[in-house]
């Protein structure tokens, strides 16, 4: 067996024509794409079963997307911090299992009420937020660097299957199923992603800082380590500092995280009047609010198709802002429908699929850029400081989205929130972001 720290940069090693056949990164596409669809469809039976058996008002569901998201604020930093001194798969192996028993116990949880659901929420976000740093990080760690479009490309591909599925089985699943019993059922998907992770058997050594040690690999398997660096580890707080200093000396970095914050901010605030719209104003039912969520899923594998073309073509810069204007813009149009689900349903398809297919060529190419600019030893806390600084702002527009649509009703609000995504194409327009071209640095870029 060979290491695969550091594997991104490692002259050494092979690179294969092709990521399918090696099945390590085959067990990380399966575990990952499997955590994803269970993600997907809890993010979407959670706000229903709060909607629509407990009979939350916006206010309430505000509150839950807020309690679920407020992990990012908390825990980004710290996650950071520890991917990059821990083997990530070890990580991924216990988050996804920890998830697993956290939806599996709201068959009881959800007849608690309120209250009960709010800690299963709270627990299945903050095991979210160190399973997906961890992802990112353990890419970086697997395939070499000009791996990296193709790899995330796969992965970013999975999540978009995961968009497509995910939604419409959970919106189904409410539909069909008693609400615990449909929020409980994404246990079963968690533990497939554990399951299949657990089996990489190539052995990870940790850039740089203290290693961990990884129990489901035997001793003595004649692993390639990486060096052990410092005798004593740096401390939390110091890599932490670390992370933010870097990303703040970088200029598209800076400008990925206020672009990010943003439209974080904005897109939650969305979901959360979004979540009310459907099933009040348009008097969607549970089906139909999952099937209009999934229509971003085929609009992503497009999007993710593009963003291994487009960006070489026409550069990075030019791709960002204008997917990023048009994918965001688009939701404007939704708080205009009206009628019954024969025309609307079809109308909020087309939006899904626009917006999926435009905010994943971001999402890509965003990717591709933070990973170009961080060295190995700092992906993990670049990934949670650029977390933490966009996804950080998801609980409060959470809790704004939920403010507007009960002062000025769901559709007004809506449309509110949807104005204000736009700021996030602004400010990469106005910034160095927005000049970088058809090939990507390989360290910092500006200051």
């Amino acid at each position: 067996m060979t290491s695969f720290s550091s594997a991104a940069s490692d002259p050494a090693r092979p690179v294969a024509s092709s990521l399918w056949r090696d099945a390590d990164f085959r067990r990380l596409w399966v575990g990952q794409t499997a955590s994803q669809l269970g993600e997907q469809a809890s993010l979407v039976v959670l706000p229903l079963f709060a909607v629509l058996t407990l009979h939350a008002g916006a206010g309430q569901l505000g509150v839950l997307r807020a309690v679920g998201q407020a992990p990012i604020l908390l825990l980004s930093l710290l996650a950071g911090a520890w991917v990059d001194r821990w083997r990530t798969r070890t990580l991924m192996v216990v988050t996804d299992a920890g998830r697993a028993l956290a939806l599996g116990a709201t068959a009881v949880a959800g007849l608690l009420g309120l209250p009960a659901l709010l800690v299963v929420a709270f627990v299945v976000g903050a095991l979210s937020v160190f399973f997906d740093v961890a992802y990112q990080a353990s890419l970086v760690r697997l395939v070499h660097r000009d791996q990296l479009v193709q790899g995330n490309s796969a992965l970013e591909g999975s999540r978009s299957a995961a968009q497509i599925g995910g939604p419409a089985l959970g919106g189904a699943l409410v539909s069909a199923l008693s609400a615990p019993v449909a929020v409980a059922s994404g246990a079963v998907f968690f533990t497939c992603s554990s399951l299949s992770i657990r089996r990489m058997r190539r052995r990870e050594s940790v850039p740089a800082g203290p290693r961990t040690p990884d129990p489901a690999v035997p001793p003595g398997a004649g692993a390639r380590q990486a060096s052990p660096g410092p005798e004593r580890p740096a401390r939390l707080r110091r890599r932490i500092a670390e992370g933010l200093r870097f990303v703040a000396g970088d200029a598209s970095l800076r400008t990925v995280c206020l672009a990010s914050a943003a439209f974080q901010f904005f897109f939650a605030a969305v979901m959360t009047a979004y979540l009310l719209f459907l099933p009040r104003e348009l008097r969607l039912s549970g089906a139909a609010v999952g099937a209009a969520l999934a229509a971003t899923g085929p609009g992503a594998l497009l999007g993710s198709v593009l963003a291994a073309r487009l960006p070489g073509r026409f550069g990075h810069g030019p791709v960002l802002v204008w997917a990023a204007a048009l994918g965001d813009g688009v939701f404007l149009l939704v708080p205009t429908l009206h009628g019954p689900p024969v025309t609307t349903v079809p109308a909020l398809l087309a939006v899904g699929f626009v917006f999926g297919a435009f905010g994943q060529l971001v999402n890509v190419t965003i990717m591709a850029v933070r990973q170009s600019v961080a060295p190995d030893g700092m992906q993990g806390r670049v990934a949670a400081t650029i977390s933490f600084v966009g996804m950080g702002t998801t609980p409060f527009g959470s809790l704004l989205g939920g403010l507007l649509a009960q002062a000025w009703g769901p559709r007004t609000g809506l449309a509110a929130a949807a104005a204000g995504m736009l700021l996030s194409p602004v400010l990469m327009a106005l910034s160095p972001l927005a000049r970088l071209g058809r090939t990507l640095p390989g360290g910092p870029v500006g200051s």
